[in-house]
């Protein structure tokens, strides 16, 4: 069987898309067929008014193992730019997780390593088994870091914690990525999916006009100044104040009932 993504609509959702890694006898090990197939999801679910929510996860109770050593291998003996090439695709499908104007959640069972941590830290959201473990151990063979694992390591921890988990290449479990705040929410050992699809429920009824443009302003603001913020923060909210969500969300409050946003 080879490596795939999976795409579903799960029974118990309404407006959540779910993304399976899968990749049998390989811990569902990265390939490039999967981020070709992640891209073409995104941008289908984008174009989709009816998915408001998406959860990332892996089959068979574990997330992702990361490259496949083998592979990686035999991609020596080929030109560099195979493997430049591999690389660069999976950093449009980190990229594409980002754009998306819809939350996404990654649900972790059994362990996420390498890049497909680098997958679980470029969603929005985490919800992983308290069990889980996390691990970067490219430093271990030799490697470094792809998928924007440093990236989102520097961002999310201290710098010298940041630089324990990369240099040393040891697991570091979920309860602590909990502690740290990288980790949203723990469940007991696999119940992830089923937590991260309720929330994606949850989230889908919230206003998408709203959500987008929340999304936007968290991922711009480390790289904005402050003052350039604040006027990206009042164009944002006055464009919203005059988008039908608006007028929906604010007249259910006041009728003190549930917005039904469209």
């Amino acid at each position: 069987m080879s490596a795939e993504l999976l795409t579903a609509r799960p029974a118990e959702s309404e407006s959540t898309l779910v993304l399976t890694l899968s990749n049998p006898g390989t811990r569902n090990a990265l390939h490039p067929d999967m981020y070709a197939a992640g891209i073409e999801a995104l941008d289908s679910a984008e174009r989709d008014p009816s998915v408001r929510a998406i959860v990332l996860t892996g089959a068979d109770d574990f997330f992702c193992a990361g490259g496949n050593l083998n592979r990686l291998l035999e991609n020596r003996a080929k030109d560099p730019s195979v493997q430049a090439q591999s690389i660069d695709l999976l950093g449009e499908w980190i990229a594409a997780l980002r754009a998306s104007s819809k939350p996404v959640i990654a649900a972790v069972e059994g362990a996420a390593a390498g890049a497909g941590f680098s997958l679980a830290l470029a969603c929005d959201l985490l919800v992983a088994a308290d069990d889980a473990r996390f691990v970067m151990s490219y430093a271990r063979v030799g490697l470094t870091p792809d998928g924007g694992g440093s990236w989102f390591l520097a961002q999310a921890l201290p710098r010298q914690l940041a630089t324990e988990v990369l240099l040393e290449g040891k697991p570091i479990g979920a309860t602590r990525l909990h502690e740290l705040g990288v980790v949203n929410r723990l469940t007991k050992p696999h119940a992830a999916r089923s937590a991260a699809i309720a929330w994606a429920e949850e989230l889908g009824k919230i206003s998408p006009n709203a959500t987008a443009r929340i999304k936007s302003l968290i991922g711009a603001a480390n790289a904005q100044a402050l003052a350039d913020h604040l006027v990206a923060e009042r164009d944002n909210f006055v464009a919203s104040l005059h988008h039908r969500d608006a007028l929906e969300g604010i007249t259910a409050f006041l009728e003190k009932r549930a917005p039904v946003y469209k």
